[in-house]
C-alpha cells in the first residue's frame, strides 16, 4: 500500500511539473478586455525547438476592426517595427474615418538575444481603441521564425473539433466594469417593493409592512394589560396592609 501511495503521488508531480500544451502555444495576455478601451497586449513566445533558436516573432494585427495606435515595449537585445499598410475600405473607428492601420509588429533578435531551448520571451504593445463591440473575438496571428529557418505559423482559429495545433492568439471583449454595476443597480430598483395605493390614494403599505404593525399594535396591548396588573397588585398590598 505505502508502494502504491508513493507511487501515485509521484505521478501527481509528475503531471505537475510538466507543461501543458497550451504552455507551448504562443499566447496574448491582455491587460484589459474593456470594448472602446486601450490595452497592453503581451504575447509569450516559448521555443519549441532543441537544435534551434527563436530569432523573429511577427504579430498580424486586425485590419477589419484597426487599431487608431500602437507602440512597442522595449525588449533588451530585439528591435521591433510597427508596420503599417493601407485598409481594404476605410474605417470609421471612434468618429475617425481612418484609411490605413497598424498592420504588422514585428520583433528581431539581435545575436546572442533569441530565445533559447526551454527559455521564452514576452513582447508588449500598447493598442487601442479596442473595438466597441463586447462579446468580439480579436484573433492576432503570430509566425515565429526559427535559426534554422523554420517558420511556425500560429494562425488556426479554435473550432467545434477542439484546439487546432498551432492556435492564434486570441482575446474576447468585454463590457466595463460599471456598465454592469449600473446594469445590477437597475435590477435592484426594479425589484424594490412598493406600497400600495387605496382609493383615497393613501398608501396602504406592502404585505410585508403589514404584519410589523400588527406585531406594534399586539406589543402595545401587552405593555398597557402589564401595567394594569402591577397598579391593581399595588393597590390590593396596600389594602391588606391598612386592614392589619
Amino acid at each position: 500500500m505505502a508502494g502504491r501511495v508513493a507511487a501515485v503521488a509521484a505521478l501527481g508531480l509528475g503531471a505537475a511539473v510538466l507543461p501543458s500544451a497550451a504552455d507551448a502555444h504562443v499566447r496574448v495576455i491582455p491587460e484589459s478586455t474593456v470594448a472602446g478601451g486601450w490595452s497592453a497586449l503581451t504575447f509569450r513566445v516559448p521555443n519549441e525547438s532543441a537544435t534551434a533558436v527563436t530569432t523573429q516573432v511577427v504579430v498580424d494585427l486586425p485590419t477589419d476592426t484597426p487599431f487608431l495606435y500602437v507602440s512597442t515595449r522595449p525588449v533588451p537585445g530585439w528591435t521591433a517595427t510597427v508596420e503599417k499598410a493601407p485598409l481594404d475600405a476605410p474605417v470609421d473607428s471612434h468618429g475617425t474615418t481612418i484609411t490605413e492601420a497598424p498592420a504588422r509588429v514585428t520583433w528581431t533578435a539581435t545575436p546572442g538575444a533569441e530565445i533559447g531551448d526551454g527559455q521564452f520571451q514576452e513582447f508588449a504593445i500598447s493598442a487601442g481603441p479596442l473595438p466597441e463591440e463586447v462579446g468580439l473575438d480579436l484573433v492576432l496571428p503570430a509566425h515565429q521564425s526559427y535559426s534554422d529557418g523554420t517558420v511556425v505559423d500560429w494562425d488556426e482559429v479554435a473550432g467545434d473539433g477542439g484546439e487546432p495545433e498551432h492556435p492564434a492568439p486570441v482575446f474576447t471583449t468585454t463590457a466595463a466594469p460599471g456598465d454592469d454595476a449600473a446594469a445590477a443597480a437597475a435590477d435592484d430598483a426594479t425589484a424594490a417593493p412598493v406600497a400600495d395605493v387605496d382609493a383615497s390614494g393613501a398608501a396602504t403599505g406592502t404585505a410585508d409592512e403589514q404584519p410589523d404593525t400588527v406585531a406594534r399594535v399586539l406589543g402595545g396591548v401587552g405593555l398597557l394589560l402589564g401595567l394594569a396588573a402591577l397598579v391593581v397588585a399595588v393597590v390590593t398590598s396596600r389594602r391588606r396592609g391598612g386592614t392589619a
